[in-house]
């Protein structure tokens, strides 16, 4: 078997993610290439190698833009902070890696467009990974739309929530950070919503929004007794028309009391209507219109003839979060044995980084905003 040797950028929870992902996938699946897990990157030294030693990378580094320029590496897979996605991902292009960038794309519209130019010009394989695209029912969802089980579709309710930054005296960590997180629960969270968007009913064309910030300072994570501002959001809400006549809702926030990561959509269509939560992600929800009988019905996904199901256990043995990431990396080796590009790609992420920055310029004119197509 073909083998690459994979080279991760950070460490932390993402980087846990990713390394169980390109650990398990080969295990699991008949892949095309078997994934090297050659070496992981980060600024702390001992932190990184610690990170090594526990997810079964060979090598340890502190220093990306030489882990980029090795000849032996033939895989880039970005799990940093945002404000450092456009440098690493340009590099990369530039000597011919394929990439995998976590979400969002970029911090801006403009950095995303440049990583797009750039993987474009190298002609190398790009992907993001917004991994919930590859949850079994989330893919079921799909191919029911597609089929046209649900008709037309008249309405797409996204909703993200979290709470863990209810508490005022919680630091400001980054992703608190405008310069390194871009943006707070918009798109942080509200990216993955607005991806499913557009990945099960269309492109958005216009949006309205609204930011709010609760918590206007917070104590600094090495100084609690200093405070400094917050200048991200702490929840987002996004009214939205699609390309196909649709119209959405998508709220966001992390101040959600006792949401932890409630990630759930609802579909309604002409004939049916569909409904999941990632809280129970072995689940959808589905009711087809079929006359006086007709209700809402639970699909438990974990059936062989289910997305992806076959590769893990019999049915009813529910799967969870990390196997979205193994999914992800699986159609990533897949798209690469093919010479394709794989979605969500870089295209993908610029549209969504466009719908972010609509967003943004929609709240602060406090009218409806075009997405731009440029």
């Amino acid at each position: 078997m073909k083998k690459m040797n994979v080279a991760m950028i950070g460490y932390r929870f993402m980087g846990k993610a990713h390394s169980n992902a390109w650990r398990q996938v080969a295990r699991f699946f008949d892949v095309p290439i078997e994934p090297v897990m050659k070496v992981i990157c980060g600024r702390n030294e001992v932190e990184v190698r610690k990170a090594a030693e526990k997810y079964g990378w060979q090598e340890h580094a502190t220093d990306w833009r030489e882990v980029i320029e090795r000849e032996d590496i033939q895989i880039v897979d970005i799990c940093t902070p945002g404000d450092s996605h456009h440098d690493i991902a340009i590099a990369a292009a530039e000597a011919g890696k394929a990439i995998l960038c976590e979400k969002p794309l970029a911090n801006t519209l403009e950095e995303a467009e440049r990583m797009l130019a750039a993987v474009e010009r190298a002609g190398v394989t790009h992907m993001v990974c917004h991994n919930y695209r590859r949850a079994p029912a989330v893919a079921l969802a799909k191919d029911l739309i597609e089929r046209g089980e649900l008709g037309q579709i008249y309405h797409y309710r996204g909703t993200y929530l979290q709470d863990w930054i209810v508490d005022p005296n919680f630091p400001r960590v980054w992703r608190l950070e405008r310069a390194k997180a871009g943006s707070g629960a918009l798109g942080d969270i509200a990216s993955h919503s607005i991806d499913l968007a557009r990945y099960l009913v269309g492109e958005i064309t216009e949006v309205a929004g609204l930011l709010e910030t609760f918590v206007k300072e917070r104590p600094l994570p090495d100084d609690p007794t200093r405070k400094a501002p917050v200048d991200v959001d702490d929840a987002a809400l996004t009214l939205c028309r699609f390309e196909n006549g649709a119209i959405g809702t998508i709220e966001a926030s992390r101040f959600a009391t006792g949401r932890k990561n409630y990630n759930r959509f609802e579909i309604n269509g002409s004939r049916g209507s569909l409904t999941f939560n990632l809280e129970r992600m072995n689940e959808l929800e589905l009711y087809i219109e079929e006359g006086a009988n007709s209700g809402f019905r639970q699909v438990i996904v974990t059936e062989p003839e289910h997305p992806y199901i076959a590769a893990w256990f019999p049915p009813g043995h529910i799967i969870g979060y990390e196997h979205t990431f193994t999914h992800t990396v699986l159609d990533f080796l897949c798209a690469i044995d093919r010479g394709v590009i794989p979605q969500p790609s870089f295209h993908d992420g610029v549209r969504n980084q466009r719908v972010l920055d609509a967003v943004e310029r929609a709240h602060a004119s406090r009218a409806w905003v075009e997405v731009s197509d440029r």
